[in-house]
């Protein structure tokens, strides 16, 4: 099991946040951010991405399994 913590403020993620991480940074990257913190890098807010997340479980996303 994959375990992460955000490169910025040293959160543990969620494997829900790591693949939201993957799913809109690209599939490569290495570094994670928190829901916060994603939140902040995106101009989004905290909502808006679990409603990204409740979507993606849905259309069946892969990274979400």
């Amino acid at each position: 099991m994959l375990k992460a913590k955000c490169y910025h403020c040293d959160s543990l993620l969620s494997k829900d946040l790591i693949a939201l991480n993957r799913k809109l940074l690209g599939r490569s990257i290495k570094k994670y951010l928190c829901l916060d913190c994603l939140a902040d890098f995106l101009g989004a807010t905290t909502d808006d991405l679990l409603i990204k997340i409740t979507e993606f479980k849905e259309q069946g996303c892969d990274l979400f399994k």
